[in-house]
C-alpha cells in the first residue's frame, strides 16, 4: 500500500526513469534507436535506392528516367571497353596509393613510436595529423602548383636532368598518397607503440639482427594495423574524383564517370556507383581475414 502511494506520488519523469533503470535492455534500445534509424534509413536506404535505380533506363530522346526494370546498364558496364578500363584503372590507382602509404607509413610510424624520445612523440603525432586540418581543395591545388610546368617538382629535378611528373595518373597517385597517408600512419603507430619491449629484447637475446627482428617479430604483429589503414586508403582513393580532375590531366577514374553521367543518364551513373561499393565490400571481406576490422 505504501509503495503504491509513493509510486503514485512520483512525477511521470521519475516513473519513466525508474522503469528504464529496471530495464537495461530497454534503455540500451532507446539509446541506439536514433543512430540505428539514421543508418537504416539514410545510409542503407540510399544504397538501396542507388541499387534499384541502376536497373532503370533513360529515354534517349527526352533523357527522362524510365522506371522499367532492365539489366542493360550492367550489361554495358561489363561489355563496354571504356568502362572496363576505367574500373580497372581506378582499382589500380587505389591499390598503388595503398601500397605507397604502407611503405612510407611504416618507417615514419616506427620512428614516432619506438625511436623518438617519449616527450617528442605527442608532438610528432600532432605533426602527422596537421595535414588533415587543412582544406581538401587547398591541399590538392597546392600539389597542382607543385606538379605544374616550371613548378617546384621541375625546379627540384632539373639539376639532375629530370622533369617533374606533370599531370596524369602518377600525379594522381602521388597526391592521393599525400592526402590519405595519415590514415595509414596512425593505426601503424598505435600498433608499434603497444608492441611489448620484451619481444624485441627476446629476439635480440636469441641472436636476431635488426632486420630479422623486423621481419619475424614486428611485421607479423603490425600487419593487422596495416590492413586496417589500407581500408581507409583504398576506399578513399577508389571513390575520389576531385583529385583526378585537378591533377589527373586527361585521365579518368570511376568517380569522374559517375559525375559525368549524373545529369545525362542517372541510371547508368547509379550502375557505375555500385561498382566501388561492391569492390569495397569484397576488400573488407578480404581484410577481415587478416584481423584488420578488429584493429579499426
Amino acid at each position: 500500500m505504501a509503495t503504491a502511494v509513493r509510486t503514485a506520488g512520483r512525477s511521470p519523469v521519475r516513473r519513466l526513469a525508474g522503469a528504464l533503470h529496471r530495464r537495461p535492455r530497454l534503455r540500451l534500445s532507446l539509446l541506439l534507436a536514433a543512430p540505428l534509424l539514421w543508418l537504416a534509413v539514410l545510409y542503407l536506404g540510399s544504397l538501396a535506392v542507388l541499387f534499384v535505380s541502376a536497373f532503370w533506363t533513360t529515354d534517349s530522346f527526352t533523357s527522362e528516367v524510365v522506371r522499367v526494370w532492365s539489366t542493360d546498364n550492367f550489361r554495358a558496364l561489363f561489355t563496354t571497353p571504356v568502362y572496363r578500363q576505367v574500373v580497372l584503372r581506378s582499382i589500380g590507382v587505389a591499390l598503388a596509393v595503398t601500397v605507397l602509404c604502407a611503405v612510407i607509413a611504416f618507417p615514419l610510424a616506427f620512428y614516432t613510436a619506438r625511436v623518438a624520445k617519449p616527450r617528442w612523440r605527442p608532438l610528432l603525432v600532432v605533426a602527422v595529423l596537421t595535414p588533415l586540418w587543412a582544406s581538401y581543395l587547398v591541399k590538392v591545388y597546392a600539389w597542382r602548383l607543385i606538379l605544374s610546368e616550371g613548378g617546384l617538382a621541375d625546379w627540384t629535378l632539373r639539376p639532375f636532368g629530370l622533369d617533374g611528373p606533370g599531370y596524369g595518373l602518377p600525379a594522381t597517385v602521388l597526391t592521393l598518397t599525400y592526402l590519405w597517408l595519415p590514415y595509414m600512419i596512425l593505426p601503424v603507430h598505435t600498433a608499434l607503440e603497444q608492441l611489448p619491449d620484451t619481444l624485441l629484447d627476446a629476439s635480440a637475446d636469441l641472436g636476431a639482427r635488426a632486420g630479422r627482428t623486423v621481419r619475424s617479430v614486428v611485421l607479423p604483429l603490425v600487419l593487422p594495423s596495416v590492413a586496417a589503414g589500407s581500408v581507409f586508403t583504398f576506399s578513399l582513393s577508389l571513390g575520389d574524383y576531385i583529385t583526378v580532375q585537378i591533377v589527373g590531366g586527361k585521365s579518368q577514374l570511376i568517380g569522374n564517370l559517375v559525375y559525368s553521367h549524373f545529369e545525362l543518364d542517372l541510371p547508368m551513373a547509379a550502375a557505375l556507383g555500385t561498382v566501388p561499393v561492391a569492390v569495397i565490400v569484397l576488400y573488407l571481406l578480404a581484410m577481415r581475414r587478416t584481423g584488420a576490422l578488429s584493429s579499426l
